[in-house]
């Protein structure tokens, strides 16, 4: 695993052992970024079931301003921490080793809105997207944000949440990936 583009570009990055997390590849990481990006211009990430923090680190290279992992896993959030460091990222990064719905519940309480939002739960965990849910209805997430789920092609994910429409899908192996993006309501 490493960085695929943006300022740390080519830099490795360290996996997690064992099999308790599915971390993307190389090549999908590429995929995703081209699809949402491929670079931005400040907002802040929220990667929530961060792992190594792959997909937070990859948007921060490519010119978020902050991002927000969450890895409740104790060697998982090791490693997050390492690649974190490794970057270069220590003040553009907050870490919180806690259960996702728990910081969901914690980052409603604080006056700040996502622009990207990866959602890559344990597989057939469904009850996980919820938070996407809590986020939109709490208006954590800007207008021109973007809302990007990865998921098992068993998993049936909602054609929207609130005013965020799924905008495309893609099929890795297994893997799906949905995009969803603001869409105006009728009449607006």
């Amino acid at each position: 695993m490493r960085v695929v583009a943006g300022e740390r570009k080519g830099m490795p990055l360290k996996a997690i052992a064992g099999n308790t997390t599915r971390p993307t590849t190389d090549k999908v990481k590429e995929s995703i970024f081209n699809m949402i990006g491929p670079f931005f211009d400040g907002g802040i990430a929220l990667d929530l079931f961060a792992g190594s923090g792959g997909l937070g680190i990859e948007s921060l290279s490519r010119g978020a301003e902050q991002a927000i992992f969450i890895e409740k896993d104790a060697k998982a959030f090791h490693v997050l921490q390492e690649n974190i460091k490794k970057c270069r990222y220590e003040e553009y990064a907050e870490l919180f080793r806690i259960d996702a719905k728990r910081a969901v519940k914690a980052l409603l309480k604080r006056d700040l809105t996502f622009k990207l939002v990866f959602l890559d739960p344990p597989y057939h965990q469904k009850e996980y997207y919820d938070l996407v849910q809590i986020l939109v209805d709490h208006h954590k997430i800007q207008r021109d944000g973007i809302i990007l789920c990865e998921h098992a092609k068993e998993v049936q994910l909602p054609q929207s949440f609130g005013e965020f429409s799924l905008n495309r899908q893609e099929t890795y192996g297994g893997t799906i990936i949905s995009v969803y993006r603001y869409t105006e309501e009728e009449g607006e």
